[in-house]
């Protein structure tokens, strides 16, 4: 089976997608590149545009592209407790027939939390995959004790594993992977470079290529999300070329 792969709507850039007048806009572009699903952020979303999921589901199935349902939310609040808003996200995931929707891992503290889970995914057939973000929340430390914590209460999560992100909490990608790849479900692809004192995300031809030693070390049948900037004129063309690019790697 072809190794499916997802084109996260940010790699266009805020500016391109107002001017296009929204994520929805783009999914054209993405379906002719040839690529399998789009992962749809919340955050790129208007008041009116969330209150019109279903038509934005009715165009991904026209497209024939499937969805990732991404949100700027942590799975643990502050005080440790799941995030009130999950039910609410689970369900605009469900509005938008997305596989599965996307959070950062927020502050878990233990495993008692996560109780609530499986009630609140058992009403929607959307899986829930959480993602190492740039915080120290997204360290691999926290990230492991979670994976742990998954395992042993066979909870129906799985994990985002975002190449990059490694970079900006000083933790080793590869020691990430060797220890977290068998909760992988989805992989954000993305190369970044120093810049200043912090980093950048570059496209792949851009970055040195370790990146493709780091992929072939997480599960070859997670579908693969560019996440790298997707900058050109011809936006189908610079899309079709990183799809086909990590289709065949």
């Amino acid at each position: 089976m072809p190794r499916e792969i997802i084109v996260v709507t940010a790699a266009y850039g805020n500016d391109r997608i107002q001017a296009a007048g929204g994520q929805r806009n783009l999914l054209a572009v993405i379906a002719a590149a040839g690529a399998d699903g789009v992962e749809i952020r919340r955050e790129l979303f208007t008041p009116q545009e969330l209150d019109a999921l279903p038509a934005f589901a009715h165009t991904l199935s026209l497209l024939g592209l499937f969805a990732c349902y991404s949100a700027p939310e942590p799975l643990c609040s502050p005080d440790g407790k799941l995030n009130p808003l999950l039910p609410t996200l689970l369900s605009e995931a469900a509005q938008l027939n997305a596989r599965w929707l996307k959070v950062s891992l927020g502050h878990f503290r233990n495993a008692t939390a996560l109780a609530p889970l499986k009630g609140w995914l058992a009403q929607h057939s959307v899986a829930l995959v959480v993602e190492n973000d740039q915080t120290d929340c997204g360290r691999l430390a926290p990230m492991s004790r979670f994976s742990a914590a998954v395992t042993e209460q066979a909870l129906p999560i799985a994990l985002t594993f975002d190449m990059a992100n490694w970079l900006w909490v000083g933790d080793s990608a590869q020691d990430a992977a060797r220890e977290l790849a068998p909760l992988v479900r989805y992989i954000h692809v993305k190369a970044a470079v120093p810049h200043h004192y912090h980093y950048r995300a570059v496209a792949l031809d851009e970055a040195p290529p370790s990146w493709r030693d780091l992929l072939r070390q997480l599960p070859a049948d997670a579908p693969r999300g560019i996440e790298f900037p997707l900058e050109s004129r011809d936006l189908v063309a610079v899309t079709r070329h990183y799809v086909n690019l990590l289709r065949e790697e």
